[in-house]
Formats: structure tokens, C-alpha cells, sequence
């Protein structure tokens, strides 16, 4: 490949870096092309592209990025998963079609361009959408002024029902007190 060429690609690729949310690299040994093409397809409806790359040109990619610690990760067949919207979308495809394959393997990941491990990718994999997290965090916000409230309105009724037995205690219904005219002021 001519140098020219491979300068371009390093600079794809370090778009790319510089652009996604993610990015977990696989090793794709073993994979059919129409493997790859079924595994691609899945990606993009996760808002993600899968990349062949020679390990080389990731690697200076990864470091003119300002990535360090990538390279133990680039050996043998290497392929790029770029995630560009949820992190946690192209983390659940690849890893269910690792557990499916079991050809492919996930070598490890970069989340906010910090290195995580194989390990990290799959607890990553486990999390729920990032709208059900924010959700879920807002029911915890919510939660406290929800309890307060309830507090507020027991208490209310609780002065409701102590007025009401005290009335019935005196014998007086509402209305009777209010239907007493008022005494005329000469």
C-alpha cells in the first residue's frame, strides 16, 4: 500500500477515534466475510461502523488521537467497532455475537478515549439504554419530594379527621354553626 494511502487511513481512523463514544477492538479470525456483513449490518442499527484495520496504522491513529495504552490490544487480525451514539448499543451487538460465533473475541475498549479491558466492554454490554438510566435517576431525584408531599397531605387529613371528631364530640354538625344568624349590633 502505498504511503500516501496509509497516511489518509491513519487520519480516517483517527476521525473516526476522535468522533465516536466508543470504540472496541475486536479480533475477527475465523469470520466469514458474510459474518462480517451480518455483524456490520447489526452495528449500524446501533449507530456504529465496524472498521478492518492493520494494527499499525491504529495504532499511530490511536496516538495522534492522544490514546495511550491501545497497542497491547492491536495484535492479529484487528477490527474497530466506532460507536457514535450510545456506548453501551455497539458493546451488547458485538458481545451477543461473540456468545453466539464464538469466533469472535473482544479485546478490549475505549470509552471517553480511556482504555478499558475485555471485562469492561462486557459489564459495559449489561447496562440498560442510557435513557433508562437518566429515568431512572430522575425517579431518584423525584422520590424524596413525592415522600414530603405524602407527609403533607397525611398530615392535612389528620387535622381533617381530629376537626371532625371534635365536632361530633360537641355534638354540633358543620352546618348547624353555620346557619346560626349573627347577633344584630345596635
Amino acid at each position: 500500500m502505498p504511503t500516501a494511502r496509509k497516511e489518509e487511513l491513519v487520519v480516517e481512523l483517527r476521525e473516526l477515534i476522535e468522533r465516536s463514544t466508543a470504540v472496541i477492538v475486536t479480533d475477527y479470525r475465523g469470520l466469514s466475510v458474510s459474518a462480517i456483513t451480518d455483524l456490520r449490518s447489526q452495528l449500524r442499527g446501533a449507530n456504529s461502523e465496524y472498521h478492518i484495520a492493520k494494527n499499525t496504522l491504529a495504532s499511530r491513529a490511536a496516538q495522534s488521537a492522544g490514546v495511550e495504552g491501545l497497542d497491547p490490544a492491536l495484535s492479529g487480525p484487528t477490527a474497530l467497532a466506532f460507536a457514535f451514539g450510545d456506548p453501551a448499543a455497539p458493546a451488547k451487538v458485538l458481545n451477543e455475537f461473540a456468545r453466539t460465533s464464538r469466533i469472535l473475541t473482544i479485546r478490549a475498549g475505549l470509552l471517553n478515549n480511556k482504555l478499558i479491558s475485555a471485562e469492561d466492554v462486557s459489564t459495559l454490554a449489561t447496562l440498560e439504554p442510557r435513557e433508562v438510566l437518566l429515568a431512572k435517576v430522575l425517579g431518584g431525584f423525584n422520590a424524596p419530594i413525592a415522600s414530603f408531599v405524602g407527609v403533607l397531605s397525611a398530615s392535612i387529613s389528620s387535622i381533617a379527621y381530629v376537626l371532625q371528631a371534635r365536632i361530633e364530640q360537641l355534638g354540633t354538625t358543620p352546618d348547624d354553626s353555620l346557619g346560626e344568624a349573627a347577633p344584630a349590633v345596635s
